[in-house]
């Protein structure tokens, strides 16, 4: 099967280096995977601010086992996800489109690959010329 990749053609991976810091982000999309030993929630974010990394994304994911609820949980909290539905344990992947939060990525380099960690971020971005605003909660 043929797929429209737009920009493929044009991607330098020179230019193109591991984020690193605190991000403002936004979900761009999200999907529930199920795995027999470890289900989990696959997530893009797109970045809004610093304007210098706007539009860049990075994917992650969040296992859904029994011992990574409470950082699933810590995630959906810090995002503004629908309190109703939390108390319900109920996640609904539609509803998690465009909320926003603040994430810290890093990387790491094994045997030659690079791979992006994240993290929800609690802590607010250090110094007084930082552009990113801690976003409020969606009640």
């Amino acid at each position: 099967m043929k797929r429209h990749i737009p920009g493929l053609h044009s991607h330098q991976q020179d230019g193109d280096h591991p984020l690193e810091g605190l991000f403002l982000v936004r979900i761009e999309w999200a999907s529930y995977r199920w795995h027999p030993q470890k289900a989990f929630l696959l997530v893009r974010f797109v970045v809004l601010e610093p304007e210098s990394f706007e539009r860049r994304s990075f994917s992650g994911r969040l296992y859904c086992t029994e011992r990574a609820l409470w950082k699933l949980n810590w995630f959906l909290r810090d995002f503004g996800y629908d309190m109703e539905l939390l108390s319900q344990d109920q996640m609904d992947e539609k509803a998690l489109i465009n909320l926003r939060g603040v994430v810290r990525t890093t990387h790491v380099t094994l045997n030659g690959h690079t791979f992006q960690i994240w993290k929800p971020s609690r802590e607010p971005p250090s110094g007084k010329n930082s552009p990113i605003q801690r976003p409020t909660p969606h009640t």
